[in-house]
């Protein structure tokens, strides 16, 4: 079997090098250090991501690291850019001194940087090109997924990719997924499965799992740099400060009465419903306000709307603005968008889903958004065209509003507040654990072994699989436990958590190496009882939704190593509150009415029991559990448990956990019911007998085994459930009874 720390190593999850090292005197004289670094380590890596806010140079990083690509293997390199921001990359390109060729009508292909525009990959043979950019790479979200499938297939086997952008969404996790795959890092679903969990709360949405969060940024930090200014990495700030950016909200007067609907005012809160029609009945009224601030200046003015009809009403009311209007040819919106650029016209009317990736638009200080929307990623996105680092001039983005949508501008200010909040969070953590890697990573690999021990209980702290050892063969009568769920509840970010792993299977390889030393300890001719239930798979996270057989998976693995598969019980849970708990579509009264081949019956639980038969060798160390009698044990009880489902388990009787939960833990931690616990050990020991538990948690196994006149030894990884299982432990001593036997029927 492998190596037990070489198994460990390789469940650390980083991107690993595949290109090629540098000296970073051999890059442009004219990038900054900081950007020598980035364009340095993303050659390194080969296939890398840069999320660098706006004005930071991602450009010439870009330029730079592709015209590396072609010196190194004299093969062409792709950039994709948005519409416009190609002509602006050409020109980029000629004053660092690189050449950027616009691809259009080419057929032989020589060792160059070539551009052209998203929409144009249908046409586009990519399989000559040794690299790919995706300029703006966020725009992955923003088409449909079909065309983003599209980039991410016709780039699957080139051997260089970059994919820059400004700082993601810190709260849009699959953005992080989709350059991810693109990458050929991990596919999306996998980045789900690993780290992320269900959010029962928001159905159908994710959130990272609270202990996974520096192993996933961790990860992250292996294929991608995140910055929004230089000293986020270590490097001199210097020129690199904003101007003051002035939000200015105008609300203008409208008509509120709205008699139409039988109602004397209308609601100030519009919805996603009646938002485009409050935009036509109040047009008027904004489109006036916008040319009162245009017309009375002399600036130049960048207008975003959501309408044509605003457009074109705009456009009678200011007679020197230039509208770029989708249904245009691409030459003629990009000609437009540059000329604005070069100040050839004062005033550019326009559409964010048009314009707002990519474009420079530095000329300028002023902008309108003469109507919004709820979309805050449009609105930070459209407001970065001329907010960005080398702005000289304070930004003054005037904000169009009406009485009649008071929630608009309310929901926009707290996404951003959320949004500021994140993103400095999210580039701490990165920028953190980027420089200290390496040191983490030796850490994750160690761990403490500490025992608290008395004539009853024998706990420790420390790794399973390295602590068994420890234990004399045939030493352990009986052994009960609940392990980690494959990676359903995550308690920990050691790799040494049976629960911190991105799949089942890495699950069961890990599981492996414990299942021959419980064998090894166990008494011949005694029993393993192991909790375990089926799991759920989902559609984002694993491809499909349904079910899939944990409980088999389990239970093949013990067999592997020649335990005998000897019993199960069916453990009945309550399909009620499994529904209310997980919000599962199968198991709603609704989706039954509808269409009832989605539902299904609720999940149980089992306790699976594995026998370790004796051989020659040892069968002189066989002993029966024969204390049960007629008195002891009546005939109605044995007839009660021996059923195969136990329908009397309480769900609730476990040990209290408030006093084991910490910040990062999650609200599903749920120790084993002590009523199975007691059941199985009277079922399956004599008094006096020792009972084992590799997960041993807040010491549930243990504190049923000492109310039971049993003996215990428990191993748990966690610092704070050890603790806790110690205090648990000696609680139960000092009111050690011998529990009578019906108080586990």
């Amino acid at each position: 079997m492998q190596d037990y720390r070489k198994f460990l190593e390789s469940k650390i999850i980083l991107h690993n090098d595949a290109g090629f090292d540098i000296d970073e005197s051999d890059l442009n004289e004219n990038l900054f250090k900081f950007q020598k670094f980035i364009v340095k380590t993303a050659l390194k890596k080969g296939k890398f991501a840069l999320f660098s806010d706006t004005g930071t140079g991602k450009t010439i990083m870009q330029l730079e690291w592709a015209n590396k690509i072609v010196q190194k293997t004299s093969k062409p390199v792709l950039i994709l850019a948005p519409l416009a921001v190609a002509g602006q990359t050409i020109q980029e390109g000629f004053k660092f001194g690189i050449e950027v060729i616009r691809l259009k009508g080419i057929t032989q292909l020589g060792p160059a940087i070539y551009i052209t525009n998203y929409e144009q990959l249908p046409k586009i043979d990519v399989k000559p090109f040794i690299g790919i950019v995706l300029d703006e790479s966020s725009i992955l979200k923003n088409f449909t997924g079909k065309y983003k499938q599209l980039i991410i297939n016709s780039f699957r086997e080139t051997p260089y990719k970059l994919a820059c952008t400004a700082t993601p969404s810190p709260n849009d996790h699959m953005e992080l997924g989709n350059h991810s795959e693109f990458l050929n890092v991990m596919p999306s679903n996998e980045m789900l499965s690993r780290w992320f969990i269900n959010d029962t709360m928001h159905f159908g949405s994710y959130r990272l799992k609270k202990h996974a969060i520096n192993d996933f940024w961790e990860w992250v930090a292996s294929w991608a740099i995140m910055m929004q200014r230089p000293q986020d990495i270590g490097f001199n700030q210097e020129g690199y400060d904003l101007p003051p950016l002035k939000i200015i909200e105008k609300q203008v007067d409208v008509d509120i009465t709205d008699f139409h609907n039988g109602q004397l005012f209308k609601n100030s809160n519009v919805n996603a419903t009646n938002f485009n029609a409050e935009l036509r009945n109040t047009m008027n009224e904004r489109m006036h306000a916008v040319a009162d601030l245009v017309n009375n200046s002399k600036e130049g003015f960048l207008i975003w709307v959501n309408q044509n009809q605003e457009a074109d009403y705009l456009k009678r009311l200011i007679p020197d603005a230039v509208e770029v209007r989708g249904n245009e040819k691409p030459e003629l919106k990009e000609s437009k968008l540059l000329g604005f650029a070069k100040d050839e016209f004062r005033v550019l009317i326009t559409k964010k889903k048009i314009a707002m990736f990519g474009l420079n638009y530095q000329n300028i200080h002023n902008q309108i958004f003469a109507s919004l929307d709820f979309s805050f990623e449009g609105l930070y996105q459209a407001i970065r065209r001329s907010y960005r680092y080398g702005q000289t001039k304070p930004v003054n983005v005037y904000i169009i509003t009406t009485s009649t949508m008071q929630n608009v501008i309310a929901t926009i200010k707290e996404k951003q507040k959320r949004f500021d909040t994140m993103k400095e969070q999210m580039n701490k953590v990165v920028s953190n654990i980027y420089f200290k890697q390496r040191e983490r990573l030796k850490l994750k690999v160690e761990f403490e072994h500490k025992i608290v021990k008395d004539e009853d209980f024998e706990m420790h702290l420390g790794d399973c699989v390295e602590v068994v050892k420890t234990l004399e063969d045939n030493s352990v009568d009986f052994s009960i436990f609940s392990p980690p769920f494959s990676n359903l509840y995550i308690y920990s970010d050691s790799i040494r958590d049976m629960g911190n792993n991105k799949d089942d299977e890495t699950f069961i390889n890990h599981f492996k190496f414990l299942i021959p030393e419980l064998k090894r300890i166990l008494r011949p001719g005694r029993l393993v009882a192991v909790h375990v239930k089926n799991l759920v798979n989902y559609m984002n996270s694993h491809g499909k939704s349904g079910m899939r057989d944990f409980r088999g998976d389990v239970i093949r693995a013990f067999t592997e190593f020649y335990f005998s598969y000897h019993s199960e019980i069916t453990i009945w849970k309550d399909p009620v509150i499994e529904m209310q708990r997980t919000k599962a579509h199968g198991l709603l009264y609704k989706q039954l009415r509808k269409d009832s081949t989605f539902s299904r019956t609720g999940m149980a639980e089992y306790l699976v029991i594995f026998r370790k038969w004796p051989d020659e060798s040892n069968e002189n160390l066989v002993k029966p559990v024969n204390w049960k009698t007629e008195d002891n044990f009546p005939l109605e009880v044995w007839q009660k448990w021996a059923s195969p489902v136990w329908m009397d388990i309480r769900q609730t009787n476990v040990l209290n956990i408030q006093q084991a939960k910490e910040g990062q833990d999650e609200k599903h931690i749920c120790p084993l019911q002590l009523d199975i616990i007691e059941r199985a050990i009277y079922m399956w020991t004599n008094p006096g007998e020792i009972v084992f538990s590799p997960f041993a948690g807040i010491g549930s196994e243990g504190f049923g085994a000492i109310k039971a006149g049993r003996k215990f030894v428990g191993i748990e990884l966690k610092e704070r459930y050890f603790e806790i299982a110690v205090r648990n432990l000696r609680s139960i001593k000092q009111n050690q009874n011998q529990l009578h036997l019906f108080e586990a029927i």
